[in-house]
């Protein structure tokens, strides 16, 4: 059985401190929901994740 690439991920954004669930793999880049700092962009594969990662989801 092949292991799971993508997941979701709880991050933290380093300029407010808001918490939210973003995809690994996102194909534009995600803003924070709170002060639309940038959390995540993408790569082509696994984005680069720019917030804290605080766990990810099952």
């Amino acid at each position: 059985m092949a292991a799971q690439r993508s997941k979701f991920l709880k991050v933290k954004c380093g300029d407010c401190g808001g918490e939210q669930v973003i995809f690994n793999r996102p194909s534009m880049v995600v803003g924070c929901q709170v002060c639309g700092a940038t959390l995540a962009k993408p790569t082509g594969g696994t984005g680069h994740v720019v917030a804290e990662v605080v766990g990810e989801l099952a």
